[in-house]
């Protein structure tokens, strides 16, 4: 290694500072970056940890510590910044602070480790796996958050962290250091760290010009270059909702030079770093693309698929992991248990025997928070007022006859962790009265994390009494009436204060019965499992005996010792020796409450130099603590401590803390053989305890285990230049009188072989019995008969399992390296979460976690382990560093583990659940994480580089001949998916208008016939009649107007005429008037008068393109027409003439025209496709009469009918119905314009009930504003008399798959209103054909069918029906009957061969009322004319067929029809342009749209769209700004785990951003290119990995 060596404080710092960064700053060409800079080799500078290594036969390495570890300060250049982030995040570095001189030198004289979870020498391999991840350049784009966002989550947002935060940690994760001012060793303050060549990245100071620089800024302006026409706002956008500034209609591309209008509420984004927003977008996808291009650590491997299944990738065991090759090992008998006269015969009788020959010794010495003692409980107190305790319990509570607590019965010990002689008092009282004491924490709210799992185990132990000290019970929550009130989860408690003041006296003949030890349950420490749940487990008096014995004579314990204790005396470790062999043995204890550890992290050590102790208990945080504060004190003197018990000796962590302490605190005294690691479970109780000796000669043993082999299981010495290793200490050896076996952690207990990890297994009188009233988990974990690799058990006598993880090396010498419950399985690997924490915490751990705080867990996603790390962010870390800081512990955790991070997420600090001391409540946050209130300030997913068990991209065939296909499915005996509506030939009925070739011709028949026949009625927001037209004034009008045309306009016979009109009667006047005056009418939808920048230029633009000659319009419209705004908006100098209509001529035409050939053009239809395509269609005379009949056939219209019509009239069967019907069948047309809704949701119900309509029409999104307006109302509109039952058919009108989910909850909602459930149908038509299906009226047909299909066969063009509520099934409904007339095919849309039943397919139709073809096509010019014409490539290849570019399938039904035949259903499924072709297979935006919206309360709405082969996914948020982040995991999940695809791109939006077109659907690629010209203002945008 080369370090440089040298104090901050020289002179020549900054000069020197340089000089180092140099070779990593941009430097000129041509010049050596190494030229000025040499580096010299500083070993005594250095000292390295040195270890002599014994090689042992079967493969362990032991080391012995050499010389003593010694933390060396060097300058800290590591910036974070991955190379390749500049363009994303050109963010000046904070300069780097250096210290105050003083505390600087103290620091470096303790030599103190700066985090509990560190050693050095991972610290060092970190910082060189980190080195190596900066050669490979990886780019990670920055996610982009809203300003709102960034500003809650800074410094200032941020209440002090109260005292009880972080600091009483409890629990094996993220225990980090207080942040006392005595001095947390927090690393700001350490600008430390060794300096490897070339580890460190340019500090992208080079770039902070705007616009981005480097290579992603370039590519940043190509794209924003290439992208801008496409960056005005879309055609045709409305949003349904008044609040929303109407978007309406602008278009994609205008020949206007004007500036680019802001997409919705967009400002340039700022984002702080001088990086104007646009064009930023662009460049981070392709960062983004860049970077998933790299190869992936595990190659995908080949496997067979059938082409129908998706198959998940089963992870395959690589051919060169690690094996074990020892031989089996044996089960390890510990010492035998010495028979000592002396004992006693139970814990009672000990207590009984102290308490009456030395009343007066002090059993228990409690201490107040100033480290003053507070209460000597002397073994005569202890013993008196257990006794009283006792007789309370059994004689004072209930009644004589009934009492409420007999012996046997379990009660539950509620005290505070600073008072252990009440609760000791109260232990022992259970004890003698025979009753089963529960001690549990303290309830600090009705809402605990945690607390209502104690609930459900004080529950299922049947506990109704809780014992507590009288402070306790002041300071538990209250009711209004001063009870206390049921936690959540809790049993109904009585609680009983046990201060010996409120006891009565026993009678003196009354005495507590002491029997020998025997099997009756002693106590139940509570568990809490890694899923959140409590365990109650049994320890037996005769187990709680002999485990006190076992410690006595593994410990060495002897009469009136001294021990200091520091750990909770409740349970665990504590418990054992500072309550229960303390007075076996007539020990003095001094209890060190957390609340003065708190204050004081010495006071221990203190007590221990003051008492003389001679043993002391701890934690290793306890240790870190003490030598973070310890400042050179002269009167430490650690000579007397004989066993330094380190309770979590088990954490392969605590090592660090150990190696640290002895460092430090051997000048003051203390030997390196009293350093007594142990490793305890709740179910095994003392496992192993490393003895306390007097030779210090002996040195611990060491293992340095490779962490590839450990995730194998395997026990490898590391070979690989040592970087990923796990360093473990032994615990010393198994438990006297107690046989350890290790065995497999899943499936049957085999014995494992030496050389392997398992879990280790105890038969010992000394453990758990059971977990109370869970005897299938008990079997499972207390009676284990481990076996031999030939099935033989190795003893008769059952083991229980400890759930910690290990393995025995030579000398019997116990190690652990985990836990069963930290241990995460990803693609058959082991990885242990607080393997995981040290790594994250060794990247710069105080510059940016919360006091080392940090959770790891793993979820099941796609059928694997996921792994998610979540810590708590310091408040005064920014944006950049925080993210800079997330992406470096990636990679570290990726080097050093071999593992992908599926989700790394910040969230502000003391945010995590806690447990009742301190610690991060693990299940809880997981719990948070998955149902999405967890809240980060910052998240990272990597779905792309940690999912590598997808199915296999579908390789498409090569093209099999629609021939063979064909013939395929006759011999398959398939059916060629074919339908059709009626034979229009074969209807007999007496329509009068067929003879009739013209739609004009009909109006003069009528107006001649029935003048006074009302045919349309316009309706106000309020329901009243605005206005009506019979036949004759219809008639009378059209003629004016088609005076006005010939004598103003001096248009001559087939000129284009824009007919600019809000929905009304005027439009359908105008319409008419062209046709008499011979001229092709094109219908427009008016501007918007609140937004005209928005949507005039998209009239313009359809002026432009239908070619029109001159444009009518009424009044107020031809005012806006030429009003200031629209002069600024486009250019009103190049409008063709515009006639205002309300002023109209008294004269009528010379004559009406007549054209010369029905197939000359009747009407343009123009309308802009969902995927932003304007495009006219040309609909002939005998197509448009054609069209009429078949709908007038289909919907039985007769003049004596009446239609509510609910749609805007501008294009398409809104158009066909709102204009042309009524005067084709003569029946009444009741108008009502959709917009009129946003006033009153409920005009249109109330007018179909007023008006007794059998057949109303309406658009989705009409249904959906009465679904959200009118839900609570139902109520009152039945007492307006609103009443539906009338209604035979309520057609939504769409160009879409049937919306299934909104379709039933109309339905649903409006049933009670006497809406027929079967009332509610779909129509479909497309471009080529305005309806092709359409809901008959329910006398013909039988009703619509619901199907579902298998949505993964989908994918592969293929259907298969499957039963409702089967997994990945997919609800599809029939879109209507077909239309009299309709033939139908489903093709294949590449090969145009014809496709059989199970086939998804292109739709063809073939029949009279097709479009004739596209006027001009608009947005793609490629798109040719065999959309109108096409032929099959095999088979009928004779019919011309026009192209619906809709995909569907066809299926026979078992109904029929009223004409007798079997009825065919036709089933929308998308249309192919919006289809997403990923992985090789067709997704359909809505199903993952769906997914999406399900996954959480706040998603409103959502829309996906492709963009460089990632998927984006836009969610609609509802809810605090603050929620946006949950979503990212889910959405990711989500799409996972029911589309199997990896979400690129999620961006979080307000309500209303996604933009939808007039019928209700969604405009995405209008939304992808408003993301991509940063237009959407996103409240954030995360770029997954």
């Amino acid at each position: 290694d080369l370090f440089v060596f040298m104090h901050i404080f020289d002179k020549g710092y900054e000069k020197k500072r340089s000089k180092l960064l140099g070779a990593y700053l941009p430097h000129p060409p041509g010049k050596s970056p190494n030229s000025h800079l040499t580096f010299k080799r500083s070993q005594s500078a250095f000292p390295r940890q040195v270890f002599r290594k014994i090689y042992l036969d079967n493969g362990y390495v032991i080391n012995e510590s050499l010389a003593e570890t010694v933390i060396v300060i060097v300058p800290l250049l590591l910036s974070l910044c991955p190379l390749g982030l500049e363009a994303s995040m050109a963010h000046e570095r904070r300069p780097l602070m250096a210290p105050s001189a003083s505390r600087y030198h103290r620091r470096r004289s303790s030599g103190t480790r700066d985090e509990r979870y560190r050693s050095d020498v991972h610290t060092e391999a970190v910082q060189a796996a980190l080195a190596k991840h900066k050669e490979r350049k990886m780019a990670v784009p920055m996610p982009s958050k809203r300003r709102s966002l960034v500003v809650q989550t800074s410094m200032d947002a941020y209440t002090p962290p109260d005292t009880s935060s972080g600091s009483e940690e409890e629990g094996g994760q993220g225990e980090g250091t207080p942040t006392s001012s005595q001095g947390s060793i927090s690393m700001e303050h350490w600008i430390t760290r060794a300096i490897h060549q070339g580890s460190t990245t340019s500090s992208s100071s080079s770039s902070t010009q705007s616009g981005g620089s480097g290579a992603a800024g370039r590519l940043a302006d190509v794209l924003a270059q290439t992208h801008v026409e496409n960056h005005s706002a879309p055609p045709d956008v409305t949003t349904y909702t008044s609040e929303h500034p109407v978007q309406v209609e602008r278009p994609q591309v205008s020949t206007v030079p004007r500036t680019t209008p802001k997409y919705g509420n967009a400002e340039l984004m700022e984002t702080g770093d001088g990086v104007p927003v646009s064009s930023r977008v662009s460049a981070k996808i392709q960062q983004l693309v860049n970077t998933l291009k790299q190869p992936r650590r595990p190659p995908l491997r080949e496997f067979f698929v059938d082409d129908f299944e998706e198959l998940l990738e089963v992870q395959q065991p690589d051919p060169n992991q690690p094996r074990p090759e020892g031989s089996q090992m044996v089960a390890i008998r510990g010492e035998p248990l010495g028979v000592v006269t002396n004992w006693p015969p139970s814990l009672e009788a000990a207590l009984q025997r102290w308490g009456t020959i030395s009343p007066k010794a002090p059993c228990l010495t409690t201490m107040d928070t100033n480290g003053k003692p507070l209460y000597v409980l002397t073994y005569g107190k202890l013993w008196s007022r257990s006794i009283k305790v006792a007789y309370n319990i059994l004689h004072k509570l209930g009644t004589k006859q009934e009492p409420m607590v007999r012996p046997g019965d379990r009660v539950a010990l509620v005290f505070p962790n600073n008072d252990p002689a009440a609760f000791m008092v109260a232990f022992y009282g259970c004890l003698l009265a025979e009753v089963v004491p529960v001690p549990i924490e303290v309830p600090l709210t009705r809402k605990d994390a945690g607390s209502q799992q104690i609930g459900f185990l004080l529950g299922s132990c049947g506990v109704t009494v809780a014992l507590t000290s009288d402070a306790c019970h002041k300071g538990l929550p209250k009711g209004p009436t001063g009870e206390i009130p049921q936690f959540k989860g809790w049993p109904k408690l009585l609680w009983f204060v046990t201060e010996s003041k409120h006891l009565s006296k026993p009678p003196r003949d009354w005495f507590p019965h002491i029997k020998d030890a025997n099997n009756d349950t002693a106590y139940i420490e509570y568990k809490t499992c890694k899923d959140g749940s409590v365990l109650g487990v049994t320890v037996t008096r005769i187990a709680l005996l002999t485990h006190c014995q076992a410690l006595t004579q593994s410990c060495g314990y002897t009469e009136a010792e001294i021990i200091v204790n520091v750990l909770d005396f409740k349970k665990d470790v504590g418990l054992w020796h500072g309550i229960l062999t303390s007075v076996m043995n007539m020990m003095h204890v001094i209890s060190i409450p957390y609340s003065l550890m708190k204050v004081n992290p010495l006071s221990w050590i203190q007590k221990v130099c003051q008492y003389k102790a001679k043993v002391a208990c701890v934690k290793s945080r306890d240790m870190h603590w003490a030598l973070v504060a310890h400042r050179d004190q002269r009167d430490v003197n650690l000579s007397s401590l004989r066993m330094l018990v380190v309770a979590d000796g088990s954490n392969p962590w605590s090592i660090s803390s150990c190696d640290a302490f002895l460092n430090v605190f051997q000048s003051k005294g203390l030997r390196p053989e009293v350093i007594c690691p142990c490793a305890s479970s709740a179910e095994a109780l003392t496992v192993a305890i490393r003895r306390p000796t007097d030779d210090s000669n002996q040195p611990p043993g060491r293992g340095v285990l490779s962490m590839q082999g450990l995730s194998y299981g395997v026990i490898r010495v590391d070979s690989e230049e040592r970087l990923s290793v796990l360093t473990v200490q032994d615990v010393g050896t198994v438990m006297p009188g107690a046989l350890m076996c290790v065995v497999k952690p899943e499936g049957v207990p085999q014995l494992c072989r030496t050389d392997e990890i398992g879990e280790l297994c105890v038969c010992s009188i000394a453990t758990g019995m059971s977990y109370y009233g869970l005897s299938g988990m008990t079997k499972n974990t207390f009676e284990v008969f481990p076996m031999t690799s030939s099935g033989a058990p190795i003893s008769e006598y059952p083991f229980t399992r400890t759930g910690l993880l290990g393995f025995i090396g030579p000398g019997g010498l116990v190690f652990v390296s985990g836990k069963m419950d930290g241990l995460m399985v990803v693609s058959g690997r082991r990885h242990n979460a607080d393997d995981i924490v040290a790594t994250a915490l060794a990247v710069e751990p105080m510059k940016f976690v919360y006091r080392g705080r940090i959770a790891v867990f793993s979820v099941t996603v796609l059928h694997d382990e996921r792994i998610v790390v979540v810590a708590e962010q310091r408040p005064d870390s920014t944006e950049e560093d925080s993210f800079q800081w997330m992406s470096r512990v990636l990679q570290a955790i990726d080097s050093i583990h071999n593992v992908g991070v599926f989700c790394l997420a910040l969230v502000p600090a003391n945010t995590l659940p806690k447990t009742p001391l301190g610690g991060i409540h693990l299940s809880e946050t997981k719990q948070l994480f998955l149902e999405g209130s967890l809240h980060p300030c910052n998240v990272l997913m990597c779905p792309h580089t940690c999912v590598t068990n997808l199915p296999k991209p579908r390789q498409k065939q090569p093209e099999i001949g629609p021939a063979s296909v064909m013939v395929g499915n006759l011999v398959s005996g398939k059916r060629i998916a074919q339908a059709s509506g009626r034979d229009l030939g074969q209807i007999e009925d007496n329509d009068q208008a067929r003879k009739f070739l013209f739609l004009s011709e009909v109006l003069q028949w009528r107006a001649q016939t029935t003048p006074d026949h009302v045919l349309f009625t316009l309706l106000s927001s309020r329901g009243t009649v605005l206005s009506s037209l019979t036949c004759l004034q219809l008639h009378k009008r059209a003629e004016k107007i088609a005076a006005m045309l010939m004598e103003r306009g001096h248009l001559q016979d087939g000129d284009h005429v824009a007919l600019v009109y809000p929905p009304g009667i005027d439009l359908i006047a105008a319409f008419y008037g062209c046709l008499y005056a011979g001229c092709v009418p094109i219908t427009v939808r008016p501007p918007h008068p609140q937004n005209i920048a928005t949507t005039l230029p998209t009239v313009k633009m359809i002026v432009e393109v239908s070619r029109s000659a001159c444009v009518m319009t009424s009044q107020v419209i031809c005012k806006l027409l030429k009003s200031k705004e629209a002069s600024a908006a486009v250019d009103v100098r190049s409008w063709p003439p515009v006639l205002d209509t309300d002023d109209l001529p008294k004269k009528k035409p010379p004559q009406l025209y007549k054209p010369s050939n029905p197939d000359t053009l009747a009407y343009l239809d123009f309308s802009v496709s969902t995927t932003g395509m304007l495009a006219g269609v040309k609909m002939s005379h005998t197509a448009t009469s054609a069209f009429c009949r078949s709908i007038k056939l289909q919907c039985e219209l007769y003049p004596s009918r009446e239609v509510a019509i609910c749609l805007d009239p501008y294009c398409g069967l809104g158009f066909v119905l709102w204009c042309l019907c009524s005067v084709y069948s003569g029946h009444q047309s009741i108008l009502i314009p959709p917009s009129e809704l946003e006033v009153n949701p409920a005009l249109w119900l109330l007018a179909v009930s007023q008006f007794r309509v059998r057949d109303t029409f309406c658009s989705y999104s009409v249904m959906e504003l009465c679904t959200k307006g009118l839900g609570l109302q139902t109520e009152s509109l039945k007492s307006r008399g609103l009443d539906l039952s009338r209604v035979r058919t309520c057609v939504v009108v769409a160009e879409e798959r049937p919306r299934i989910a909104l379709t039933q909850s109309f339905s649903k909602l409006f049933k009670d209103l006497g809406l027929h459930p079967r009332a509610v149908s779909t129509s479909f038509g497309c471009r080529v054909n305005l309806a092709i299906c359409l809901a008959d009226q329910k006398t013909r047909g039988p009703d619509p069918t619901t199907v579902f299909v298998d949505m993964r066969a989908l994918r592969h063009d293929r259907v298969r029906l499957v039963e409702r509520g089967s997994p990945h099934s997919l609800p599809l409904m029939e879109s209507g009957k077909i239309l009299p007339g309709v033939r139908i095919i489903i093709a294949n849309p590449e090969t145009k061969g014809p496709l059989g039943d199970s086939h998804l397919g292109e739709i063809w139709v073939h029949c009279g009322h097709n479009g004739s073809g596209y006027f001009t096509v608009y947005g793609d010019e490629a798109l040719q004319s065999d959309h109108f014409n096409s032929h099959l490539s095999f088979g009928d290849t004779q019919t011309v067929w026009a192209r619906t570019g809709y995909l569907g399938f066809l299926r026979r039904t078992e109904l029929t029809d009223a004409s007798g035949e079997r009825h065919d259903a036709l089933y929308v499924v998308g249309a192919l342009d919006e289809a997403m072709e990923l992985r090789g297979m067709r997704y359909h935006p809505i199903d993952i749209e769906t997914s999406v919206i399900r996954t959480h309360k706040s998603i409103m709405e959502c829309a996906v769209f492709p963009w460089t082969n990632l998927l984006v996914v836009v969610v609609e948020l509802e809810g605090s700004e603050q929620e946006a982040l949950d979503l990212v995991p889910l959405v990711t999940n989500a799409v996972l785990e029911e589309h199997y695809l990896i979400v690129g791109v999620v961006v979080v939006v307000d309500i209303g951003v996604i933009p939808i077109n007039s019928r209700g659907e969604k405009q995405r690629m209008h939304l992808r290119d408003g993301f991509l010209a940063d237009q959407l203002d996103p409240i954030y945008v995360a770029y997954n990995m």
